[in-house]
């Protein structure tokens, strides 16, 4: 997608398309440049992603609603869990996963800057 250089533009919620597909993981993709992602990502309550990566692209997160648990790491051992107001940054190529581990939907806010494709769904994090 090529956005006008002079333009302010906005993405409204009826603008947003399909984003690129992990399964339990709705992405709602604003705007995508050669170097940027932007989008709306609902989890559902007690639904896990499958591993995936963003290859080229480090991640910005801004949790709106509901709890975010992101698993990572050499055999996926690591944890952090983040809540409503926290920013969480996943590094390139970090193969992760995320859950809702809550009540309610987890709807989050991701930008992502990088270069080409956003998402890679793999079988599972490295082995140690």
């Amino acid at each position: 997608m090529e956005l006008p250089r002079d333009e302010v533009t906005v993405a409204r919620p009826g603008d947003r398309r399909p984003g690129p597909a992990t399964a339990g993981m709705d992405r709602q993709e604003a705007f995508a440049t050669d170097g940027m992602w932007a989008g709306f990502v609902r989890t559902e309550p007690g639904t896990v992603s499958g591993w995936h990566h963003h290859g080229e692209h480090e991640s910005v997160i801004y949790v709106l609603t509901g709890a975010l648990r992101m698993e990572f790491g050499q055999d996926g051992s690591r944890t952090v869990d983040a809540g409503p107001g926290d920013f969480v940054h996943v590094p390139k190529g970090a193969v992760h996963r995320e859950s809702n581990p809550s009540a309610e939907p987890a709807d989050i806010i991701v930008t992502r800057a990088g270069t080409g494709q956003s998402t890679f769904n793999v079988d599972g994090p490295a082995q140690g």
